[in-house]
């Protein structure tokens, strides 16, 4: 990985414990320049990127897709369902298809943790791996896009450095979580977690401090609320929405309690009335609908770093 006159170079973008604190912020700026439309980008020759959704997504799979087109890349579909995943392929050899034929990027949700391992390691696939989610492990993208979040609202205080930000939900299974987690405290942001105990592993403790969030709410400048994964839940117990959201969520009177300049992220899907309250999702204080816009273009630094390393 390199980073020259602020350019970032990547063979691969699998997890955010690689990546040094100036790739990051190259990443951050790149994605800004995009945005503010003063990136200047020329494709070389043709280049090829299919997206690999093992997983349903509609923010990460999309802004993918829309990021690779507006850098002129030819996208090569690909359904999981009528791909031959169905006659008993592995993961490894529909990668191996992808780069025999010729596929440059391959962008992969999968529900298996550190899936990407064997094929980073492998010597024979040569198409670049970006991880759009791991199981419970890492999504490095949306941490990217996080970032990119907040370092447009904080960047006159220098960004990162000391911002009080509190995590809160379902911590153990949110993949978002973990990768901003790790970069958050590495950039010098103060962290604190909230949400059920059940949710919350001490491995979290070298991180941040865990607190109730009425006992945080007042105080930080940012409060990123994570979404109740159903999903990754084994079944066991009862679940209420309405006593989760009155535990643990994001209420008016909460809301009420933010400081002035605190902003409120959310990767989304939103669970409404859960995780926040039905009509706070688009009020003053809430970035999630500029979180979705910042992935494709935070998403388009991170394509055009790869092709800088493939170059």
């Amino acid at each position: 990985m390199v980073v020259t006159n602020g350019i970032v170079s990547l063979k691969h973008l699998v997890t955010m414990e690689t990546l040094s604190n100036e790739e990051v912020l190259g990443l951050i700026k790149r994605g800004l320049a995009f945005k503010q439309g003063r990136a200047d980008f020329k494709l070389d020759r043709q280049y090829f990127a299919a997206n690999l959704f093992f997983e349903s997504s509609t923010r990460t799979h999309k802004s993918f897709e829309v990021a690779e087109k507006k850098l002129g890349l030819s996208v090569i579909e690909f359904d999981a369902k009528t791909s031959s995943l169905n006659k008993g392929e592995t993961l490894y050899d529909t990668i191996l298809t992808m780069s025999a034929l010729g596929v440059d990027i391959c962008v992969i949700r999968h529900s298996q943790d550190d899936y990407y391992k064997e094929l980073i390691d492998s010597r024979t696939i040569q198409t670049s791996i970006v991880n759009g989610g791991d199981g419970s492990g890492q999504h490095p993208s949306q941490s990217l896009l996080d970032l990119m979040t907040i370092y447009q609202e904080f960047q006159e205080f220098a960004a990162f450095e000391n911002l009080k930000i509190a995590i809160a939900g379902d911590i153990t299974h949110s993949r978002v979580a973990k990768s901003n987690m790790q970069i958050l405290k590495r950039l010098g942001a103060q962290l604190y977690f909230c949400g059920p105990e059940e949710w919350y592993s001490l491995e979290f403790d070298v991180y941040g401090q865990y607190l109730p969030i009425d006992e945080i709410v007042d105080q930080v400048d940012v409060l990123m609320l994570l979404r109740v994964q159903h999903e990754r839940h084994d079944g066991r117990g009862s679940f209420s929405k309405e006593n989760y959201h009155r535990l643990y969520g994001l209420t008016q009177e909460r809301y009420d309690r933010l400081k002035d300049n605190a902003i409120i992220m959310h990767p989304a899907p939103v669970n409404r009335n859960v995780e926040i309250k039905d009509d706070l999702v688009e009020a003053p204080k809430s970035r999630i609908a500029a979180q979705m816009q910042n992935g494709v273009f935070v998403r388009m630094a991170i394509l055009e770093a790869i092709l800088n390393g493939k170059a």
